[in-house]
């Protein structure tokens, strides 16, 4: 077994030992147990980073063995500049959740820290797969436990929040399915991407299975207008479901423009790539309006998710390395800031009850500790410069500059809106005299939420201040798919 798959196997071992403890009188030792699972799973990581091998676009720490014969289906795993990152950030974020649900989860518990070990493994497994058809299995079964995640241990409207995403994604990779099928008829009966990246497809195909494969993506990305079931679902789910949905769970999507449309059927994504920049503009700009006027803060977040998320599809389809690097590292730093967002977000709500913006003011006067961390990661959420949420967002602004000074000029707008909704809820919530009793008897964060958002805003300040080692990993991998992106391959 390799790193690859001790990284995928590790949690959900884990998640399927706290899943057959099954009781609450365990609870204590099932934290412990999760805790553990959940460094393993971060630790076996570790490895992949520091024997990563700079300057090759080539998949490294592959594993391939044989799976289903009859249709050569493969369990074949591998990593490149792109992905590597995103494996790292999902065992780390799935420590932090962990740790974070500590003490607000009190009812099956084994069940809520077994579902997050396993997603996280399914996860990792999505960004690790090379066979097409191993990827479509872990990237529908992450549906299955943020789908458990939602019902069991979510607000008042969870079974319709649950139900929302769960049918609003299936939906989505059913047509995946069917083009999926069609590229493995196309390809002489090979399931293996490496293969479909050289097939010669007329533009007619291309054109539709740009579709099909924006289908499934765009809805979990996702993209306006197909956005709708977020916000609902983040209301809804717990505090820890909510910073794996944006941290991780919308990559899965952005992730898959990168590895099937862009290099599959790089003639239609170069037709599209109007479509995909206008939706993007829209989802930066008018989503950004639209995170103005919410008065529940997780609704205001779960918005501007939707309006960062541009920034990634905005920058995968200006083609060029700034524009996509800058993408990556977009998606990077939105899983730490929207971690930190909800999980600042999941403390309040811990000990008032309510998300509501109006049912607070002045919190700095009774947290001065938890102030401070809620306002670097507001201003992180604004794109402030020295913060992680600056540096992917100015090199897609950059990148579209470049392109056309008008979708540059859009975009950027980005950031006066996003800078007017973050500061305007840390206003609201933060600052001013206490707004009431439920305020006035709140104490400040202990030592555990203190180790939590500490260790976020390290990360948040690091990639900020210093985000060479996450670029310099992705250049050659970018620099090789623009190259194949480039080649036409109409037959």
């Amino acid at each position: 077994m390799g790193l690859l798959s001790l990284a995928i196997w590790t949690p959900i071992f884990f998640g399927v030992v706290l899943l057959a403890l099954g009781r609450d009188e365990h609870a204590p030792m099932v934290r412990w147990i999760a805790l553990v699972g959940a460094l393993a799973g971060l630790a076996v990581t570790v490895p992949l980073y520091t024997g990563f091998e700079l300057g090759t676009a080539a998949m490294q720490f592959v594993e391939r063995g044989a799976w289903i014969d009859t249709f050569n289906v493969y369990y074949h795993l591998g990593v490149d500049g792109i992905s590597l990152w995103l494996v790292l950030l999902t065992a780390f974020t799935n420590v932090v959740v962990v740790v974070a649900s500590w003490e607000s989860i009190t009812s099956r518990v084994n069940q809520y820290m077994g579902a997050f070990l396993i997603l996280s493994g399914l996860m990792i497994g999505v960004f690790s797969a090379q066979d097409a058809m191993l990827f479509y299995v872990f990237f529908e079964a992450t549906l299955i436990p943020m789908y458990l995640i939602i019902g069991i241990w979510g607000g008042p409207n969870k079974i319709y929040a649950a139900f929302k995403f769960f049918l609003y994604t299936l939906m989505g990779s059913l047509l995946m399915l069917v083009a999926l099928i069609y590229l493995y008829t196309q390809s002489g009966g090979s399931f293996a991407l490496a293969d479909w990246y050289k097939l010669p497809l007329s533009g007619t195909a291309q054109t539709l299975l740009f579709f099909a494969f924006f289908a499934a993506f765009a809805v979990k990305v996702p993209m306006w207008p197909v956005h709708t079931w977020l916000p609902d679902v983040h209301v809804e789910a717990p505090t820890g479901g909510s910073a794996v949905l944006a941290a991780i769970m919308l990559k899965l999507g952005a992730y898959g423009f990168l590895r099937f449309s862009l290099p599959i059927v790089p003639d239609a994504s170069h037709q599209w790539a109007w479509l995909m920049i206008t939706l993007s503009l829209v989802a930066v700009i008018y989503v950004g309006l639209v995170a103005l006027v919410q008065q529940d803060m997780k609704k205001l977040v779960a918005y501007s998710s939707v309006a960062h998320m541009g920034f990634v599809t905005l920058g995968f389809f200006i083609f060029s390395d700034l524009g996509v690097s800058g993408a990556i590292i977009q998606m990077i730093a939105h899983g730490f800031v929207s971690a930190a967002m909800f999980l600042c977000i999941g403390v309040l709500y811990d000990r008032v009850h309510s998300r509501e913006i109006a049912d607070y003011g002045g919190v700095v006067n009774t947290m001065p500790n938890f102030a401070a961390f809620a306002l670097l990661f507001t201003m992180a959420n604004c794109g402030l410069p020295g913060t992680a949420g600056f540096v992917g967002e100015w090199m897609v602004i950059l990148a579209a500059v470049k392109a056309n000074f008008w979708i540059g000029l859009l975009a950027a707008t980005a950031l006066i809106f996003g800078a007017a909704y973050s500061l305007w809820m840390f206003k609201r919530v933060y600052l001013g005299a206490i707004g009431n009793d439920n305020v006035r008897a709140l104490l400040d964060i202990n030592a555990r939420e203190f180790l939590v958002l500490a260790v976020l805003a390290l990360a948040v300040l690091y990639m900020g201040i210093y985000p060479k080692p996450f670029t310099d990993v992705m250049d050659a991998s970018v620099a090789e798919l623009l190259r194949h992106v480039a080649v036409s391959k109409l037959n």
